[in-house]
């Protein structure tokens, strides 16, 4: 039966009703936290975003923000909203200062919108506005506005505090990751020298802006000091290292670009010319950018993004001056970076040598590579490997933050998530057999070897991330021995050759019950000996127990749980001071003898941990 088209079909939806819809337009995707995208954090940086434009303009010079049990303060000192359109502010679309560019400058915020969503996807919404000693109070659930306060006498100083939860209607069973916070906050204070965040009471401040962030996220020293290049509206810092692929950190008006853009596109590409210009030989790209890591910022008036959460920037004009951004960003790598070389001649040679060096190896492997794409193309034409999905994250599709891929093992295993999964948003890899232990080897291996070639053709991953086909890689592997083994294998995959593809968020594990307890009436899935004496407690001790040795013995209809909206997953994360190169050293490297006596000292506390009833 067709439905019926008429007058009655058109809706017209309020901005709280069209943000708690469609949610996805304003912050990504929802999420429960365990992702840095996901959106309690872009929340987070919305209300940030506020304050750290009010710094940016001279107005307070530190920030406080507190998370505690769901429920994120964050208090500025700068202007204040003006207090008789503190409401509109908080709750009209399309409402702010941010249009008028004499106030606000060279900020993030553009559209009027990043508060309101905040406030139409949180339970409780307080929000208190300080200006010459008087205060004026709303709080707003959902949306909706319960409570305003008369403007009163207040002996605080000028700035804002707001205070919100975020609604577990729509996020669920959501918790924060303090790692991920500190993280957002700590680029912060990079990008704006001066500026103080105390968050749950540790402070974060910077003196050298990138070089600090550089510093940060370098897991092994660089082949040379940082080079360090900045004027008011732009600021570079960049070395070279020894792991395989490119690394980057873009910024606009101090915003996280964390898909790139227009502005790392151009810094990439007048990277090349100048060297090329310098050193006076056409080099190959790929050979100039091999194992760079690099931060960027960029500010500039009206900046244009592709999307509500500004993660690219698509602004190909309103650079400082007027130019496009491409020749803003050519023009002073020219003139700095040239200077630079000139002047450290030590550096100099250190890149030439480093150019030099990637050079051979990709002429060594060139023909190899060759080979493999063709491969790669003949079993993707053949689907042999990989069951697509129809959304990915290299797409301007409002869902491509929910694009997965799942790399699983054996046929039974793959079958039942393929059977489960979203065709939409989640495609399925499917390994034969464990992989091959990749430490210490060259990237010639990653060709050779079938499995890791095809891998990283479906995940296009061979040039950088630029062009990563999932945001989310999940490792879905038995909880077993032999499945522990291949997930470290293939982390040691990606430590190895796509170490920013895990220094970006995108690598995850998947979590599947452990157990299934039921009775007549009700089935309960458990992940953990705690969560089974639970399910226990409520169905009883005579209810059935299934223990679920592998992937494969959970059924397509059961499994489809695992992997919907309460999927739970495990990042895989790389933390300041893992040293990884050490890790993997040490873990999958050659002693096995000191490997092996670890294990036994280990296995001896574990041991002793149980006999003690702890566990």
């Amino acid at each position: 039966m067709t439905a019926n088209y008429s007058e009655d079909s058109i809706r017209t939806l309020d901005w709280r009703e069209h943000i708690r819809k469609r949610p996805g337009m304003y912050i990504g995707k929802l999420g429960d936290g365990s992702s840095q995208d996901d959106g309690i954090y872009v929340l987070v940086k919305e209300v940030m975003d506020n304050s750290v434009d009010e710094f940016m303009m001279g107005f307070g010079k530190q920030i406080d923000v507190t998370v505690v049990d769901g429920e994120v303060s964050i208090r500025d000192y700068g202007r204040g909203i003006p207090l008789g359109k503190l409401v509109d502010a908080a709750s009209k679309m399309n409402t702010g200062a941010k249009y008028d560019s004499k106030v606000f400058k060279k900020s993030v915020g553009l559209n009027g919108v990043g508060i309101k969503a905040v406030n139409a996807l949180s339970s409780r919404f307080l929000i208190q506005s300080y200006r010459e000693k008087k205060v004026k109070i709303a709080e707003f659930s959902e949306g909706n506005l319960v409570r305003e306060e008369e403007i009163q006498p207040a002996d605080e100083p000028d700035g804002l505090l707001v205070t919100f939860t975020p609604d577990p209607e729509m996020f669920g069973n959501y918790h924060y990751l303090s790692e991920y916070i500190e993280t957002m906050l700590r680029n912060y204070v990079y990008l704006n020298a001066g500026l103080i965040i105390r968050f749950n009471g540790q402070k974060f401040q910077s003196k050298n802006g990138l070089l600090d962030l550089l510093e940060e996220n370098l897991s092994v020293e660089g082949l040379y000091p940082p080079i360090h290049l900045k004027n008011h509206d732009i600021e570079v810092a960049f070395t070279h290292g020894n792991q395989y692929g490119e690394e980057y950190y873009s910024f606009v008006n101090g915003q996280h670009t964390t898909q790139g853009g227009t502005h790392l596109a151009a810094f990439r590409e007048a990277l090349v010319k100048t060297i090329r210009e310098f050193y006076k030989k056409d080099f190959e790209p790929a050979d100039i950018r091999a194992s760079i890591i690099a931060a960027m910022s960029i500010k500039i008036e009206e900046p244009v993004f592709e999307s509500q959460t500004k993660t690219k920037l698509g602004s190909k004009d309103m650079a400082p001056g007027g130019t496009s951004v491409r020749n803003y960003i050519t023009d002073f790598l020219k003139n700095h970076l040239d200077n630079y070389l000139h002047k450290h001649p030590e550096t100099a040679d250190m890149i030439l040598k480093k150019i030099h060096e990637s050079e051979k190896e990709r002429k060594a492997i060139s023909g190899i590579q060759k080979l493999a794409r063709e491969r790669a193309k003949k079993a993707n034409l053949h689907n042999k490997k990989l069951r697509d999905c129809r959304i990915h994250y290299n797409t301007s599709d409002n869902r491509r933050l929910e694009s997965t891929l799942f790399i699983t093992e054996g046929d039974s295993a793959s079958g039942s998530i393929t059977k489960a999964r979203n065709v939409e948003t989640q495609a399925v890899f499917s390994l034969k057999g464990k992989p091959l232990n990749t430490y210490g080897l060259s990237k010639k291996i990653v060709y050779e070897n079938e499995e890791f070639n095809l891998l990283q053709a479906a995940l296009n991953i061979e040039d950088g991330l630029e062009n990563l086909r999932y945001n989310n890689v999940v490792i879905a592997t038995d909880a077993d021995v032999d499945g522990m083994h291949i997930r470290l294998l293939l982390i040691t995959f990606f430590l190895q050759f796509f170490p920013d593809l895990i220094k970006q968020g995108h690598l995850y594990i998947l979590q599947t019950p452990l157990f299934r307890i039921r009775n007549k009436d009700k089935s309960l899935y458990c992940y953990n000996e705690s969560e089974k004496r639970e399910a226990l407690a409520k169905l009883g001790q005579n209810a059935e127990i299934t223990r679920f040795k592998g992937l494969g013995e959970i059924s397509p209809d059961e499994f489809s749980n695992f992997i919907g909206k309460d999927m739970r997953l495990e990042p895989v994360r790389l933390k300041k001071g893992d040293m990884y190169a050490e890790l993997l050293k040490f873990y999958m490297g050659k002693n096995t003898p000191e490997r092996q006596d670890f294990i036994i000292d280990n296995l001896r506390v574990e041991e002793d941990t149980i006999e003690a009833g702890v566990i």
